[in-house]
């Protein structure tokens, strides 16, 4: 059984291939297993979407990045209509404590990426926080801000 999360439900799409559950991904067009943090990654998705407003077209899953000489995987990076990412957020499983090492590894992507919002999620627990990359300050906020187009 799927573990409830601390997010909005959505009706996914849910199909057994012979005891392996998979759904489709309305961002990546495709029909992907459900893994414990495949299952956090697609609530936060359709939570973006849905509560937050984040144009789905915008949204971009399991993107890649080069760290140093380490081919490594975004979970979900939002971009502003002008191909500029605004938002990333890294996705653990609900059994996966976030810890300084979970936000350790959103850090380290963000080296490369330079995103000025941060979302760590395990489904249960959220935490959000922007980056002030001029003044190497950060500050933890209460709530993922509504989409602004602009």
């Amino acid at each position: 059984m799927l573990q409830p999360l601390n997010l909005p439900p959505h009706p996914f799409k849910i199909s057994d291939d012979n005891g392996t559950l998979t759904l489709f991904d309305e961002i990546r067009k495709k029909t992907i297993v459900i893994t414990p943090e495949e299952w956090v990654r697609q609530h936060f998705v359709q939570y973006l979407i849905k509560q937050k407003k984040y144009p789905r077209s915008l949204i971009k899953l399991e993107g890649g990045l080069k760290l140093n000489t380490l081919q490594k995987r975004t979970d979900i990076v939002v971009f502003n209509p002008d191909g500029q990412r605004i938002l990333m957020v890294e996705c653990k499983a609900p059994s996966v404590t976030i810890d300084q090492k979970t936000f350790d590894q959103i850090a380290r992507y963000n080296m490369v990426h330079k995103v000025s919002l941060l979302a760590v999620s395990n489904g249960l627990q959220h935490y959000y926080c922007t980056i002030d990359h001029e003044n190497c300050t950060y500050q933890f906020i209460e709530e993922l801000p509504v989409y602004v187009k602009g």
